[in-house]
């Protein structure tokens, strides 16, 4: 089938089995483009606890699908291709979080949302990259934290608020390649351009960039801010919806320390194809179940996060 024959396909059944599509910014340009709903996670966290769809096709990787699922129990949550994972979650086993927490029962742990529903369920508080400053912000200055698994967004936080959290050594592949020199390379041949990391990039980054933030937040400074040209280190998905809302202005994708690959983009979140996203539909799978007992302590440091942001 043609991409448009797709398309009309998924529309078609979207319609009959009142599901809403939704998507990551750093899905594939033409999943973005059918997606009822693009956000980062926090957004599509929230999304799918307020939609009133039967089905929720999640369009991005395991942990998202799970988080819709904790969310929306009586829901069918389907995931295109059940393989799609995240290294970052993957470097957070939980078996081992569990230990390491047991080890210091005196501290309040917080938990990127990019976790398995096991990781979660050991954790007091989720957060995501755009809301984790202000809800450590919020918890006592002398409270002692664990944040894991990113140390890298971990690192970042603590350098914002003055805290010494104590941080799981984990992080994101792709955020992990970017070259610093590079970029400050790239900054030469464009030296009006604006850098903007995000925070799972490493602290070298993070010291050269103009902004600092979520890919929402990153998006949010591209279409208030009077540059016209930004190197953007994250993952290049975002470069779609930023070129959509901002016409004008020229985004140039941070490259990695191997230039011979694709290392700015992120293989799981690109798993997901139209012909994956009509097959879920027309199947209703692969999908996302999580053991309710599971899916009871999964969802407490959730919802807490949602109350807190």
């Amino acid at each position: 089938m043609t991409q448009e024959n797709l398309k009309e396909e998924i529309l078609r059944l979207k319609r009959e089995k009142n599901a809403l599509i939704m998507a990551h910014y750093y899905q594939r340009d033409e999943i973005q483009e059918i997606a009822d709903f693009i956000g980062d996670s926090l957004a599509l966290a929230r999304k799918a606890a307020q939609t009133d769809a039967d089905i929720i096709v999640m369009c991005g990787v395991h942990f998202m699908g799970e988080t819709a699922k904790i969310l929306c129990p009586g829901k069918k949550v389907l995931v295109p291709d059940a393989e799609a994972g995240c290294s970052l979650a993957d470097s957070c086993d939980p078996k081992e979080f569990a230990a390491f927490v047991a080890e210091h029962p005196d501290h309040t742990v917080v938990s990127y949302v990019n976790t398995s529903a096991a990781v979660k369920a050991h954790t007091d508080i989720v957060v995501t990259s755009g809301n984790a400053r202000k809800i450590i912000e919020s918890l006592p200055q002398d409270e002692k934290i664990i944040f894991g698994p990113d140390h890298n967004l971990g690192e970042y936080i603590n350098s914002v608020t003055g805290r010494r959290m104590l941080l799981w050594d984990g992080a994101c592949h792709v955020h992990e390649r970017f070259s610093i020199q590079a970029i400050l390379d790239m900054k030469k041949a464009h030296p009006g351009a604006k850098i903007l990391v995000h925070p799972e990039c490493r602290r070298p980054l993070q010291m050269v960039a103009d902004k600092v933030g979520s890919t929402a937040a990153l998006l949010d400074f591209a279409r208030t801010d009077d540059a016209r040209e930004y190197i953007v280190v994250t993952e290049s998905g975002i470069l779609f919806e930023m070129r959509r809302e901002c016409p004008g202005k020229t985004f140039l994708p941070a490259p990695a320390e191997d230039a011979e690959c694709q290392c700015n983009e992120c293989d799981y979140m690109k798993m997901s194809t139209l012909e994956k996203v009509a097959r879920c539909l027309r199947e209703e799978s692969p999908e996302i179940i999580v053991e309710p007992e599971l899916a009871a302590k999964a969802l407490r440091p959730i919802e807490r996060m949602l109350e807190l942001s």
